[in-house]
């Protein structure tokens, strides 16, 4: 079974590492469509107080357009979401899904053409994370 996503620790502050985040996404072909405020909305809706924690609705438009060809169910599963939340330690960490493992609903993986478009993704995603860690060995 592969890991959800992938996880990186950044020695930035919340808004820098959201910016930074959005930017390597930028760079691998990944527009954001959504972005929710995670702690603006646990405010509002329930009065409660939250660490700031975004979501991020990430889409690259040709891997999208692959995918909902193939099969509209994967609509369920874009776009492809990716966090970004103030640690209380400092810093920040970034989460990435990752798409192969949403691939394991139903019978998606038995599809080679949505198969190749999640190993294209993941390896996209994977790509950012490393970027994002300053990872030389990376990629």
């Amino acid at each position: 079974m592969e890991e959800m996503g992938f996880e990186v620790h950044l020695d930035l502050a919340y808004e820098a590492a959201v910016e930074r985040v959005v930017a390597a996404l930028k760079a691998e072909g990944f527009g954001v469509l959504t972005r929710i405020d995670v702690q603006a909305t646990m405010k509002e809706k329930l009065g409660e107080d939250f660490r700031p924690y975004v979501i991020l609705g990430a889409c690259n438009p040709p891997l999208a357009f692959k995918a909902l060809s193939t099969d509209p169910l994967m609509g369920l599963m874009l776009p492809c979401n990716v966090t970004v939340e103030a640690e209380p330690e400092g810093g920040s960490l970034a989460r990435l899904v990752n798409p192969e493992t949403m691939l394991a609903t139903g019978n998606l993986r038995q599809n080679e053409n949505l198969r190749a478009v999640a190993e294209e993704a993941r390896a996209r995603l994977e790509r950012v994370a490393c970027a994002l860690a300053d990872e030389a060995e990376c990629g």
